[in-house]
C-alpha cells in the first residue's frame, strides 16, 4: 500500500475521531447542564458519549479518506 494513501487514512480517521469525540462531549454537558435534561440524557455518561462519538468519527473519517483515495485513482 502506497505510504501517502496510508498517511491519509490515518490523518482522517484521527482527526474525525477528535472532532466528533469532543462534540458529542459539548452535546452531553450542555444537556446535562440544560434546565429539562431528558432521562436520555441523564442515563448517558459523557465519557461514554465521547467514546460512541470517537468511534463514529473514526469510522466516518476513513470511510472519507477512502472514497477520496479511490476517487483520486480512478
Amino acid at each position: 500500500m502506497d505510504r501517502r494513501l496510508l498517511f491519509i487514512i490515518s490523518f482522517c480517521a484521527i482527526s474525525g475521531a477528535i472532532l466528533n469525540s469532543s462534540t458529542a462531549w459539548a452535546e452531553s454537558t450542555n444537556c446535562l447542564q440544560s434546565q429539562n435534561p431528558t432521562l436520555e440524557c441523564v442515563k448517558k455518561s459523557p465519557i461514554m458519549s465521547a467514546i460512541e462519538g470517537g468511534i463514529m468519527g473514526m469510522m466516518a473519517g476513513t470511510g472519507a479518506a477512502l472514497g477520496a483515495t479511490w476517487q483520486r485513482r480512478q
